[in-house]
């Protein structure tokens, strides 16, 4: 099947378990498949190679800038460039809709593309409680795209004009509670230190954009206070937004990441003002 002038990059790190789907859709629509890999341990490297990825390992630092090192360093082939983590996949429907964009040749002003994610979770799609869609710019010009420089929640963001898709890319989640757990632990730290520090490396968040207006909402979610928040947000998607609908690995999902990891960038926000006698 003919490829279009997109080159993919995927960042990867021991993701043997969804990385040869997230490639077989990268190279169902690109010739010039990019893999940068934070040194995995596990067959990540080796399906890549059967893959027929270009691989290059890089020291992982965070997101933003293993994203923007992709970006400023990789010869990447074509003037349009999609980025995609190890548990996403294009999916035939949006596949289709690539084509017909490139068919007809994305208009000249629009510089990138919002891409809506459809979140898997343990084999389960969450369509409810405010889970899809979310927007993510993914796709846009070689030369027009940047990542924030943030230890979390960085997105991309582009020069010009945007645009957005209708069919989604899909966030397979597969990895162990215990392995996503411990990510969340992280990234509970990095969110904390984002709100310490606010605006710190935000450049993208401007304009009626859906990261604009995601983080609107953050901000309001913010004000609320510490603990409580956590509560109403979990009764917020599970119950008005109906997230009981999905399912126990909803009731999994909503529990932990609204819940439980929201609870505990509070209590870790907490930790850090009273340790520095600013308890609140």
């Amino acid at each position: 099947m003919t490829t279009l002038p997109i080159s993919v990059v995927v960042l990867t790190f021991n993701a043997e378990s969804t990385i040869a789907a997230t490639l077989a859709s990268a190279t169902r629509i690109s010739d010039d498949v990019h893999v940068v890999d934070s040194f995995s341990t596990d067959r990540t490297l080796e399906i890549a190679r059967e893959a027929g990825a270009k691989i290059v390992q890089h020291p992982f630092a965070n997101y933003g800038a293993q994203r923007n090192w992709a970006i400023e360093t990789l010869p990447l082939a074509h003037g349009w460039q999609l980025h995609l983590d190890a548990d996403e996949r294009v999916t035939p429907e949006l596949e289709a809709e690539l084509r017909a964009l490139f068919a007809a040749g994305p208009p000249a002003d629009v510089d990138g593309y919002y891409i809506p994610r459809l979140v898997h979770f343990h084999g389960r799609a969450l369509r409810h409680g405010g889970m899809y869609p979310i927007y993510h710019m993914r796709l846009f010009r070689s030369g027009k795209g940047h990542c924030e420089d943030r230890k979390y929640d960085q997105h991309f963001y582009v020069d010009g004009r945007s645009a957005k898709l209708a069919n989604p890319m899909i966030d397979d989640i597969r990895m162990s509670l215990t392995e996503w757990t411990t990510r969340h632990n992280r990234w509970a730290d990095a969110e904390v230190e984002e709100i310490l520090n606010p605006g710190a490396g935000v450049i993208g968040a401007g304009g009626d954009t859906p990261v604009a207006r995601k983080r609107a909402q953050r901000g309001w979610y913010n004000r609320a206070p510490l603990f409580l928040r956590a509560l109403l947000l979990f009764l917020y998607r599970y119950v008005l937004r109906l997230g009981f609908l999905d399912g126990r690995e909803g009731l999994i999902f909503y529990v932990l990441q609204t819940f439980w990891f929201r609870f505990l960038i509070d209590a870790k926000l907490h930790e850090r003002r009273k340790a520095e006698g600013r308890a609140r």
